[in-house]
């Protein structure tokens, strides 16, 4: 009798705790998405109305339809700048995928001094702020004609290399080697071993790899400032051709643009989320 009114005890204690919980996280989620929610319907109004009245809901007097939308298309050339941009992230990011796959399962397979230091490097990469190496490696990537859309793919490998190896290592330590030797016993050569057998298997941690550098590289501002500056405008940089001297800035047109760049990074974002943890997951299970 006893160990049941306890069991019902813990059970109340447990379930008060994890309504606690759903508040302080319905909590959070609307903090993280109240502001965006006050950019979408600011694109809305009319830009003499946003900064007097950043949080009011637009009405007969402040809405202006797709106004914004229009006048901040033709002013950044946004359709150019998207193009780029698209072009950037998803070559990127299949460049990242590939190359870091082969070079997880190299250093999971070949066990020796070398790999280990080299994984341990890749480790390291994931820790060095941007902030230490942005000016040497923007004059490196000047030097060797890096400074275009098809060089900075090269640099976003370099800098997305750490922790891409480090989530694909851990999900290659998780496959049987009984797999690859069955594969080889049949006359696979290790490239297609790689690439019939150990590929496939990669799936969850590749798609987790691909959403996190699709969202890091679709939004970034300052590589593609630093290497690409205005002669290949990304979304990024076209929406601070909005920003006017002495500090003006079209406010509608720019919430617009902020909308249309936001858009299909969420899209994509939450038709792959459901990978995310179970990639996360997978890599994490050995170390």
């Amino acid at each position: 009798m006893a160990e049941k009114k306890k069991q019902e005890q813990t059970m109340e204690v447990s379930q008060g705790t994890g309504m606690i919980l759903t508040i302080l996280f319905s909590f959070l989620a609307i903090a993280f998405l109240f502001p965006i929610v006050v950019v979408f319907y600011n694109s809305f109004k009319s830009k003499l109305y946003i900064s007097d009245a950043p949080f009011a809901l637009p009405n007969s007097e402040t809405f202006v339809g797709l106004k914004n939308f229009i006048g901040g298309i033709a002013k950044t050339n946004f359709i150019h700048a998207f193009f780029n941009t698209a072009f950037i992230t998803v070559f990127s990011v299949l460049v990242i995928v590939l190359f870091t796959a082969m070079t997880a399962w190299y250093l999971v397979r070949v066990k020796n001094k070398f790999t280990g230091a080299l994984y341990y490097l890749f480790v390291f990469a994931m820790i060095v702020p941007f902030q230490m190496v942005m000016f040497t490696m923007s004059k490196i990537a000047n030097m060797l004609y890096l400074d275009n859309p098809l060089g900075i793919i090269l640099i976003y490998l370099g800098f997305g290399a750490g922790q891409s190896v480090f989530l694909f290592t851990g999900f290659v330590k998780a496959v049987p080697l009984e797999i690859e030797e069955a594969a080889m016993i049949d006359g696979c050569t290790p490239i297609q071993t790689f690439f019939m057998i150990v590929l496939p298997m990669l799936k969850p941690t590749a798609i987790t790899v691909a959403i996190l550098n699709a969202m890091w590289i679709w939004n970034d501002y300052l590589l593609p400032y630093l290497i690409l500056g205005t002669d290949y405008p990304t979304i990024s940089i076209a929406i601070q051709y909005l920003q006017g001297g002495y500090g003006s800035i079209d406010m509608g047109a720019m919430m617009a643009m902020l909308v249309l760049a936001i858009v299909p990074i969420i899209i994509f974002y939450l038709t792959c989320q459901k990978h995310i943890i179970k990639g996360v997951a997978a890599g994490a299970v050995k170390g």
